[in-house]
């Protein structure tokens, strides 16, 4: 049975009974359930703040797990970003200067990515700096790499033709020269002979008597024969592989264009036409259409000592054209 509770009245100096009415023991029980959720509010809470469930702790030591595989990753990239950037130096220095192929520029090996937001999935996370800049980082070494996986294509198909391109490239004098005593004007500034004035001669002559043969320097396609203003006569031969050879002031020919030539062969004679005041041949190499100093193109026929010579008599020699 319910307990009975009694008030002291001071008055009648008795105690008198307590009656309970319903208003006031709903008032009740609602005061103890709210003070009751309260109480498990601040329970949860503390919990939560000071206490960490097992599911939790799991979840934190994945987290740092986690933390721990992306800075790892991190050192072992940088260590892979150091032997690209190797690779990249032998490649362009060593590789390409050899199969003589231009270097690639660095505006291609280290393009970057353009367009939208390729991240934007890593952000709000508690790691997404360290995310964002692993995966901007392999993304970058990915390009790197498949740049140079092209250049190395590229080397692997000079390498098959380097036979081909041997042959090709421009390696002999053009006229019969043992005693190096034809050389005249060499590559240069100088004063033209004709005109008086300062210009710059774009190849190297070889002064000869009228008639003698001129070997073509390297195998290849005659281009042109004909007559050419100041050089006169003219024998054009692309060797392909990026040279070209031309041949000046001929008093004949041949060859006629179209005919594949082999280093050696005589395509012409020396004369003396065209802007010339004397017999000479004027011989000019070109690689990827830029003009360059033939005496670096005599490797077959000189040992480093006649190279020193001819390069000293070129200096000092005639000026015919």
């Amino acid at each position: 049975m319910a307990q009975v509770k009694y008030k002291y009245n001071p008055e009648s100096l008795s105690y008198d009974k307590i009656e309970r009415s319903a208003k006031g023991v709903a008032k009740r029980m609602l005061f103890f359930v709210t003070a009751s959720l309260t109480l498990g509010v601040v329970y949860i809470i503390i919990l939560s703040l000071f206490f960490v469930t097992p599911k939790e702790k799991k979840l934190l030591n994945d987290l740092d797990h986690i933390t721990v595989n992306y800075k790892m990753l991190d050192q072992r990239m940088d260590q892979m970003l150091k032997v690209v950037n190797d690779m990249q130096q032998r490649d362009d220095n060593i590789y390409r200067t050899v199969f003589e192929l231009e270097p690639i520029p660095q505006s291609i090996r280290q393009a970057g990515f353009g367009g939208i937001n390729r991240y934007e999935s890593l952000e709000g996370f508690v790691n997404s700096p360290l995310m964002i800049r692993t995966n901007k980082f392999i993304d970058k070494l990915t390009k790197q790499v498949y740049v140079q996986s092209k250049s190395y294509d590229e080397l692997i198909d000079r390498v098959k033709n380097q036979e081909q391109m041997l042959a090709a490239r421009p390696a002999i004098q053009p006229i019969d020269n043992r005693d190096l005593k034809k050389t005249a004007s060499g590559y240069g500034m100088r004063i033209h002979p004709i005109h008086k004035d300062l210009r710059f001669h774009n190849g190297m002559d070889f002064a000869a008597p009228v008639g003698t043969d001129i070997y073509v320097t390297g195998d290849g396609v005659v281009t042109q024969t004909g007559y050419s203003g100041g050089l006169g006569n003219r024998i054009i031969v692309n060797h392909g592989f990026g040279y070209k050879t031309v041949y000046g002031h001929l008093s004949g020919f041949a060859v006629r264009e179209g005919d594949a030539v082999k280093r050696g062969q005589v395509i012409g004679y020396v004369g003396n036409t065209g802007d010339s005041t004397g017999p000479h041949l004027h011989y000019e190499v070109h690689k990827n259409d830029q003009i360059v100093n033939p005496i670096n193109y005599y490797y077959e026929d000189l040992s480093p000592e006649e190279f020193a010579l001819i390069v000293d008599m070129a200096s000092k020699g005639a000026i015919y054209d």
